[in-house]
């Protein structure tokens, strides 16, 4: 009977343990006219989900790399793999990264707007994570790599239609 009580107490101290004080009521919540309601308005020059867009930076492509060789893979919506068409763009890094190993990258993880929060973070991470297996299957070391996700948070076309989706699908090699 004391056993009982005791693995009682025990499991409800537990699961008071794993008790989150997150907010979920919190959330802005966007209409499908366009107009956001919620926590994200009024943030002046944000998008509708309450995101500044973020500026890419014309010189990221003097930062050195492989000349010639592109930075981005873009994806098939809602999928990590890598398409054939882009193998030679990796073998390219990792021919270059291989031969210097203090050369270092992030690559980093992108979405289109459609989907959760959370799911296009967890979807960016798997598309980084995706080119980062490439390139250690290559020969890239691992302290080379950095994987990381932006998920939806830094689209490099705003539109919301397939074209601008197809754009914002995509893993982005940045040389540090």
């Amino acid at each position: 009977m004391i056993k009982r009580f005791l693995f009682g107490l025990a499991l409800a101290a537990a699961l008071a343990g794993c008790g989150s004080n997150v907010k979920l009521d919190d959330v802005p919540v966007e209409d499908k006219s366009g107009s956001s309601v919620g926590t994200g308005a009024g943030t002046g020059g944000a998008t509708q989900s309450g995101v500044t867009p973020v500026a890419v930076d014309p010189a990221r492509d003097l930062q050195p790399g492989p000349a010639g060789v592109a930075r981005v893979i873009y994806f098939d919506y809602d999928s990590n793999a890598i398409k054939a068409e882009f193998q030679p763009l990796i073998e390219g890094h990792a021919r270059f990264l291989k031969a210097d190993a203090k050369r270092k990258i992030t690559v980093e993880g992108n979405t289109d707007e459609r989907g959760g929060r959370e799911y296009n973070l967890a979807l960016g991470q798997r598309r980084s994570e995706a080119v980062r297996s490439a390139l250690k299957l290559l020969g890239v070391a691992d302290s080379q790599i950095e994987a990381v996700s932006f998920g939806k948070e830094k689209p490099v076309d705003a539109g919301s239609d397939e074209a601008a989706w197809a754009k914002n699908r995509r893993a982005e090699i940045a040389y540090r």
